[in-house]
This record gives C-alpha cells, structure tokens and sequence, in this order.
C-alpha cells in the first residue's frame, strides 16, 4: 500500500478544511495538493497599512479565524533577516528543524501583536538552547514577525494557493484505459460521470472522491425476518437494537438481532481497488476524468 492510500484509510473522519489536503501527502505533481510557496510579492497590494487596522480581509481568510491580516511588506524585509539568524534551528520556510516548527506555532498563530515573538526573540530560551538575539533593532523583531505571520497564513488560506485549479501529473489515455478496465463496470461518462470534469474545481478534490467516495442517499435494504420472510424497501433506522424499513407504503420495525440485514455495499469496488492502484493510477484517472466535462 502506497503512502498516498495508507494515509487516505488513517484520515476517514478527518477530513476537514485544513486537514484533507495536508493529510493526503499526494505527491508534488499534483498541484492542487501542494503547500504554496511564499513569495513576498504576491500579497503587498492587499495587505493593510498597518496591518493591525485592516478591514480589507479575504473570505477564507476571515473564515479560518487567522487574525489580522500579515503585513505583507514588513513580512518580505523579514524574510532575510529570518534566514539569517534563525533559519539555522527552525528550518527553511519555519518548518522546523533542531528548533520546533514555527508555522505550527501556538505561540506565533495567537500573537496578534506580536509581543510575544519579540519577547522570544530578545530574551531567547536558555532552557532550550535558544540564544538572544539583542543585536536585533525592535523594527527588524518585527519585520521577522510578520514573516511567520505571513507563513502561516499562506499555509492555513488555502484561498490564496496558486495552481490549485491546475494539474500538470497523469495521463489522460492512460487514465482512459485505467477507466475501462476498473471503473466501467459500474461507471459511465456519459451518464453517472457525465460532466465530472467540470463538477470539481480543484483536482484534488476530484482525486480525494476517487479514492475514497461517500454514499449518498437512500439506502435499500432486504430484511428477512424470522419467519424467512423478505422485505425489500428504504431503510429509515438501522442501529444495534432497533432496524426499520418503509416499503409499499408500510413501515416495519424489528429488534435488529432478529432479523438479517442485506444491505448493499456500493463502495466495495472502490474499497477493493485501493490496495490496487498506484499513485500514477490515481493521477492518470484524474487527469482523464477532468475532460470529461
């Protein structure tokens, strides 16, 4: 099992905002799927001035609950100045590395005016090996504040991603053969998937419903009961104790050990295909899939 399925299984019921992408590791091709790259330019005609008075804030941006808006000037000067003096412990981009990762940081996510940064900054943490870093004049503490800042947010708004719209991995003909041989049976892109390709925005949501699909709607069900007779109908309340059919108008309810359950699995070609497909496999699909529009 690839690493891209395993962790597919491991985040069933995890799946959120933030969560999903990050935790489906797809490989980099995939562009959807990747963490945007800082560039310090991308967000200086929006940012704020000063940022801690700004009412022009974008909607995921508010959404997600990230503050105030980074300053996106203060945010490129600081981005040398971070390279320099801390780059060396907390990795490149703040990922982390002998020092913890700072764009997971409890500390810098809540530090609105960034009082607390500075004052680990300047004072350092002995007990941790972090030395202080006096030479810094209070506006290049700053400047570097607003760095993580900006870290975060590019990594947390997924509104400003770039190239998530875009994918440059899979083969479309291959991803046409893998269709026909593994999804046709059930599948067809002139009826069910008629216009797939243009019902997912983003590939990487198209990818994540491949591999790991949600059944909707109503569920039929066969009950047999006791007597060996069988009841075929929609399936209103199913648990440990209690299971009720409506069917032909009539609703039947029997204590769930006394009666046999049928009921269909309409992910079980999905769920076998999983220990089957590559990455590739997946990517190729995709990238075929999104033509069909």
């Amino acid at each position: 099992m690839t690493r891209t399925r395993a962790i597919l299984l491991s985040a069933t019921g995890l799946l959120c905002f933030f969560a999903l992408p990050v935790a489906l590791h797809l490989r980099p091709v995939l562009a959807g799927a990747q963490e945007p790259e800082y560039h310090s330019q991308q967000s200086l005609q929006q940012a704020p001035s000063p940022a801690r008075q700004s009412g022009r804030r974008m909607d995921s941006h508010t959404a997600l609950g990230l503050g105030r808006l980074p300053n996106a000037e203060a945010a490129k000067r600081g981005e040398p100045l971070y390279n320099q003096n801390c780059a060396a412990c907390h990795g490149e981009g703040a990922r982390g590395g002998i020092g913890p990762n700072l764009v997971r940081s409890v500390l810098v996510l809540h530090d609105d005016d960034d009082s607390e940064i500075a004052r680990v900054i300047r004072g350092g943490r002995p007990q941790a090996g972090m030395p202080p870093f006096k030479q810094l004049t209070d506006p290049q503490v700053r400047d570097i504040a607003e760095y993580l800042h900006q870290l975060v947010e590019l990594a947390a708004n997924r509104g400003l991603y770039k190239s998530a719209e875009t994918m440059t991995s899979g083969n479309i003909d291959k991803g046409k053969a893998f269709f026909a041989a593994n999804c046709a049976s059930c599948h067809s892109v002139t009826s069910d998937l008629a216009g797939i390709g243009a019902k997912y925005s983003q590939p990487s949501a198209l990818i994540v419903r491949i591999a790991w699909p949600a059944s909707r709607g109503p569920v039929t069900v066969t009950v047999t009961t006791p007597e060996g007779h069988k009841f075929t109908g929609t399936l209103e309340h199913y648990d440990d104790f209690e299971t009720t059919l409506k069917t032909s108008g009539k609703t039947f309810t029997w204590a769930t050990d006394s009666v046999h359950v049928e009921m269909p699995d309409k992910l079980a070609g999905h769920r076998a295909l999983l220990p089957k497909y590559s990455d590739d496999d997946l990517h190729d699909l995709t990238r075929y899939l999104l033509t069909i529009k």
